[in-house]
């Protein structure tokens, strides 16, 4: 059994569908068949979670007022590290100089990047709610730039793809950020980002299922 390389790209999460050849005792049949990719990092019981984790654990649902959850399941293989994701994201999220609204249009720009229909469906509608228009959202789920974006949507815009794109960004994609969001709010957007990158990663690597009532994203290749 062999499965297509380019069935995983863009995928990452529990509902990708993967190519599988069905063999035969002389001959591989070339049958296709879709399947679920099975979460390789689920939740770990707390009998057997080792102390380290118990109390990451505690840490977390004490902090969040929810146990952990998403990316932070298969983080807690190393306590240390989600306990210091969380933190990083507790600013991120809660206390960024950003508006809401802008954090949100970033991480969903972000999770269209990655493919990762985890920190999609969990964003999405808390981008909304923020005051994201469902058209914006759309364009970008779809991979295309939004037509209509208010000026902090299009500094954000700008910014974020062309930092994901070319891993930097140009003297006036930075100085207009700098003019619109001053040198703290800038640096924010930038670890907005690379905190999103490690999430898309761990969830990719995790294949951890979409939440519940999730909205879907599409990846951009297919299953051949």
């Amino acid at each position: 059994m062999s499965l297509s390389r380019r069935a995983l790209l863009g995928t990452g999460v529990a509902l990708a569908a993967v190519r599988v050849e069905a063999a035969t005792g002389e001959k591989n049949t070339g049958t296709t068949v879709t399947v679920a990719c099975a979460d390789r990092m689920p939740e770990i019981p707390p009998d057997r979670q080792s102390d380290a984790q118990k109390k990451a654990s505690a840490e977390f649902l004490a902090g969040r007022g929810t146990p952990v959850f998403g990316p932070f399941v298969p983080l807690l293989r190393s306590p240390e590290v989600m306990l210091r994701a969380k933190a990083m994201g507790d600013y991120l999220r809660f206390k960024s100089s950003l508006p809401p609204k802008l954090n949100e249009f970033a991480i969903l720009l972000t999770a269209r990047h990655w493919s990762q229909r985890y920190e999609w469906g969990f964003h999405q509608p808390i981008a909304l709610k923020a005051g994201l228009s469902a058209e914006v959202a759309t364009a970008v789920a779809e991979g295309r730039r939004p037509e209509r974006l208010d000026e902090g949507e299009q500094v954000v815009h700008d910014f974020v793809t062309e930092l994901l794109n070319q891993q930097a960004v140009s003297d006036i994609t930075y100085q207009t950020a700098v003019r619109r969001f001053g040198e703290q709010g800038t640096i924010d957007l930038v670890a907005l980002c690379g905190y999103y990158v490690l999430m898309a990663m761990v969830l990719n690597v995790a294949r951890t299922p979409l939440p519940k009532n999730a909205p879907p994203l599409d990846p951009f290749m297919c299953a051949t």
